[in-house]
């Protein structure tokens, strides 16, 4: 749709071509009854997903079009090929949450068991020191996996001695050469395994 307003208004037809993801979700608010009549079983977050990421796509577009964006030319937007592109969607409304520490929740989907604990996030957001902004469900190697992005407060580390100060040049024959003239040794992995590597090849001979 976006190409066909896009070709009249080049010859010269008084058309809107919706470029931002506000104008693409009224274009799609319009339509969706007609082209999706099933688009209420899911989550709108499913086609808002799609959406930013045509916005983006046709930006970058006009962007390496006008030179505006470095690195090699960009043609215009196309569709996913089934099977090849990633396959996600990004939730940042509704209930997303952890659970407990093998359980999340995610909006219109519900409750999910996680293969891996949730314990560190799970500990963080009772303790009031992370807020969950967004989940990103995908589907990977027939797998599906989902990641939070999250606000976290975080403790800033102070050195124990402020006031000491050392350069640090590091080196080939030494692992670092401090200013203080104290030199921290290599590790040298091959010199310690000589020995033990010539009893096994004498072992293999």
């Amino acid at each position: 749709m976006v190409r066909a307003r896009l070709d009249a208004r080049a010859r010269g037809e008084a058309v809107e071509a919706p470029w931002t993801l506000p104008a693409l979700r009224r274009e799609w608010n319009r339509a969706n009854g007609a082209v999706a009549p099933w688009w209420r079983e899911n989550s709108k977050e499913a086609y808002a997903s799609g959406l930013a990421g045509l916005a983006d796509a046709l930006r970058n577009w006009a962007d390496s079009r006008r030179g505006r964006r470095s690195g090699r030319r960009m043609g215009f937007p196309r569709f996913k090929r089934k099977g090849r592109g990633r396959e996600s969607v990004g939730f940042t409304t509704g209930a997303i949450r952890v659970d407990d520490q093998s359980h999340v929740a995610l909006p219109r989907i519900g409750r999910v068991r996680t293969h891996e604990p949730t314990t560190a996030l799970l500990r963080r957001v009772w303790e009031g020191t992370a807020r969950v902004l967004r989940a990103t469900v995908s589907r990977e190697g027939g797998r599906w996996f989902v990641s939070f992005t999250c606000e976290v407060e975080r403790t800033v580390g102070r050195p124990c001695r402020p006031d000491a100060v050392v350069g640090v040049d590091a080196g080939v024959q030494d692992l670092a050469v401090l200013s203080t003239g104290e030199r921290v040794p290599a590790p040298r992995p091959l010199q310690r395994a000589l020995r033990r590597l010539a009893r096994l090849n004498r072992e293999l001979a």
